[in-house]
């Protein structure tokens, strides 16, 4: 499908659940009055201190040196794309879409700023909000799987009701779902742009936690492309399907405060530990490293 084809089918999604989409689309975006509260063709001039960011505004990550270029924009022309809000109280308003443009504004000292004014149901905030988000080709990975969880848990969607929405495929919803299950140093490299949406999926193949951060570090490290990634997951996956049958038996006799521990210490070494304890006290402790410079990293943690 084509760039053109794919914002087609998007912005067929979106009109489905914003019914006024077009008569807003169409409205001018110059000429807007400078008194605050006055309106004309739907759009208001509003002062930035009666404006309350949306609390399940589903994007977080903002680059200060773009938000800087804007707002000197802002200083010159002022706000061409007005923002858009919905009226909370006689002289207050919630941010449905345009916090980028509502911080720039703010940094560029303005008092008031253009606002479409809406009004929907809390549901029907969130859902403008995550659609309206969504539509950005500058959100990562994990913004958008998080958009697409919010919809889930928060509206009540299905992952069939959110592709069917996106006018997406329902396994690219499942994808980008399966990255919430990443460790939290792993999403955050793919927030970052350390790691491709690639390297995650690969990653997130393989079964216990210290071996998506294993292969994480050998990524960063070593600069793997997702092919040498995918074979990597690949021959690991292979090694740990012929002690899988005894790695369940052992945990399943492990008392859940032994169990507890032998998680804590795999996440402190970062690697696959198994805790021994026979009924009268006495145990082993397993702790597994996968080459010379893994065990180094492990030694190092144990100030050897």
């Amino acid at each position: 499908m084509s760039q053109i084809n794919k914002k087609q089918a998007l912005g067929k999604g979106i009109r489905a659940l914003l019914d006024t989409i077009d008569d807003e689309i169409q409205a001018p975006k110059e000429g807007v009055p400078a008194v605050s509260g006055q309106t004309t063709n739907a759009i208001a001039r509003i002062r930035l201190d009666q404006i309350v960011v949306n609390p399940k505004q589903p994007r977080r990550d903002f680059d200060e040196q773009a938000l800087r270029e804007l707002s000197e924009s802002i200083k010159l022309h002022d706000v061409i794309q007005p923002v858009t809000v919905i009226k909370t109280g006689p002289s207050s308003y919630q941010l449905i879409s345009g916090e980028r443009r509502l911080r720039a504004s703010r940094l560029a000292g303005l008092e008031d700023i253009p606002a479409y004014i809406r009004t929907a149901d809390s549901q029907g905030i969130l859902e403008m909000a995550l659609l309206e988000n969504l539509q950005r080709e500058d959100l990562n990975a994990i913004e958008i799987a998080l958009s697409y969880r919010q919809l889930m848990d928060e509206c009540g969607l299905t992952q069939e009701a959110v592709a069917e929405r996106m006018k997406k495929e329902r396994s690219t919803v499942a994808n980008y779902l399966r990255l919430l299950k990443l460790p939290p140093d792993i999403q955050k490299a793919v927030r970052d742009g350390q790691l491709s949406m690639g390297h995650a999926r690969a990653v997130i193949s393989l079964d216990h936690v210290e071996q998506q951060l294993y292969v994480f570090r050998e990524i960063i490290q070593r600069g793997l492309s997702v092919r040498q990634v995918e074979q990597m997951v690949k021959d690991m996956a292979s090694d740990a399907g012929s002690s899988a049958a005894k790695t369940t038996a052992q945990a399943n006799k492990l008392p859940m405060a032994f169990k507890r521990i032998e998680d804590n210490m795999a996440s402190h070494f970062s690697t696959k530990v198994h805790l021994d304890r026979k009924k009268n006290g006495k145990g082993k402790i397993l702790i597994e490293f996968y080459n010379d410079e893994d065990l180094e990293r492990i030694m190092e943690k144990m100030n050897l």
